[in-house]
């Protein structure tokens, strides 16, 4: 398990940031507990410079039309970066990333996940991410954790999204996306941004809505395989995307 960096950011950074004055310059310091500390307004010499907004780019097309939004574009080549390297599709990195944080790489949720792709501290310390706020770093072990969810659910983007928001013990407890509206709100509003930005066909909402069975075989050299279809059926199984 990774070592657990605490993090604090400045209150007054993260007000400023989402303004047009603070738009700019980002400044960071690690102190001696290793708390890292960031802000727009440096008042202490320890601050170091960190990054500048560039300016802004021509939107370009995302998959099936549409325009990325500034987070996505700021960052694409993060994304693009980190998908290529696990070998994940970057339209699927991009809908998360953009359902999870619209782009922000200083986002912090209530329940305290942090940064683009929304590690939880926990999650965060067993990927080896020090700092979930630094894009690079947390785009990586994000998606690192989607590719490990998309290899045990055999490639199934919907069961892999579900386990991303509530957990892989929550899919396999409920043998599917558990009936969680949050989680079914997150797995039907990423799947419309992957697929394009339109809306879920009805069929596309059932497979999302349906209970969905899994079943895990163990091989005699202790191999674990998970699986939709029983293991006495002659057909093989399938992921749906």
């Amino acid at each position: 398990m990774g070592h657990l960096t605490p993090l604090r950011v400045s209150l007054l950074a993260l007000a400023t940031l989402a303004t047009p004055a603070g738009a700019g310059s980002m400044y960071r310091f690690e102190d001696e507990q290793g708390i890292v500390h960031y802000t727009n307004v440096p008042g202490d010499p320890r601050y170091s410079f960190v990054r500048k907004e560039p300016e802004p780019a021509p939107p370009r097309p995302a998959a099936g039309g549409g325009a990325l939004s500034q987070g996505l574009r700021t960052f694409a080549s993060v994304i693009r970066a980190a998908a290529e390297r696990y070998g994940v599709d970057t339209r699927l990195v991009e809908a998360i990333v953009q359902a999870e944080s619209a782009g922000n790489p200083t986002a912090v949720s209530p329940k305290g996940a942090r940064g683009l792709m929304q590690l939880m501290p926990e999650r965060a310390a067993l990927l080896g991410v020090r700092d979930s706020f630094d894009p690079h770093q947390n785009v990586d072990g994000g998606v690192r954790h989607i590719r490990d969810l998309l290899q045990s659910f055999g490639g199934d983007v919907t069961l892999a999204l579900a386990a991303y928001n509530a957990g892989e013990g929550a899919v396999r407890s409920y043998g599917g996306v558990p009936p969680f509206a949050e989680t079914r709100e997150y797995v039907r509003r990423v799947r419309a941004l992957y697929n394009g930005g339109g809306s879920l066909t009805p069929k596309a909402v059932a497979l999302i809505t349906a209970p969905q069975r899994v079943y895990r075989t163990v091989a005699d050299d202790g191999t674990m395989v998970f699986t939709n279809v029983p293991p006495r059926a002659a057909a093989p199984a399938s992921g749906r995307f």
